[in-house]
């Protein structure tokens, strides 16, 4: 699988610790910076790199850390087709996929420990849209799709 990360200054290091796990667990990562903590930019540059990135499909999912997790999840969901979640806990982690089939996650480098920020990325990548809650697939499925005609409507 092909994920994209990207930080800002707030979450370099736990960028820089999940890529690394990422890349150990034989996960192709392409990393849209920043580079080092002396190259900072603004969580709503790097949020739009990995936005983009997914959105056109060079790579399948992405992963964004600021301070909170929340600037790089208001701008990575302005892009269509874009659906990021806030992820603070492994529960958050994998229901971002099983309930929301989110493409993009976001995390806080102020609040998630690394080895912690491993497992979430860990649960939610091995989770699929609606595994776990097969008794609600029809409903989840179905909310799924309003989400995207509301996309539609909204995102001309």
């Amino acid at each position: 699988m092909k994920i994209a990360i990207a930080s800002d200054l707030s979450g370099f290091s736990l960028k820089e610790e999940i890529k690394k796990h990422l890349l150990e667990c034989g996960q192709e990562v392409v990393d849209y910076g920043i580079p080092s903590e002396n190259e900072a930019k603004p969580y709503y540059i790097q949020a739009q790199k990995v936005a983009l990135a997914v959105q056109h499909g060079e790579v399948e999912k992405g992963i964004l850390v600021c301070g909170t997790g929340q600037g790089m999840a208001i701008v990575a969901n302005k892009f269509k087709g874009i659906y990021a979640c806030v992820v603070n806990d492994i529960f958050s982690g994998e229901r971002a996929k099983i309930v929301n089939n989110a493409n993009v996650i976001t995390l806080g480098g102020w609040i998630t420990a690394p080895f912690l920020g491993c497992q979430i990325v860990d649960a939610w990548l091995s989770m699929k849209f609606t595994q776990k809650m097969e008794f609600k697939k029809e409903f989840l499925t179905n909310a799924f799709s309003q989400v995207q005609e509301i996309e539609k409507e909204n995102f001309k």
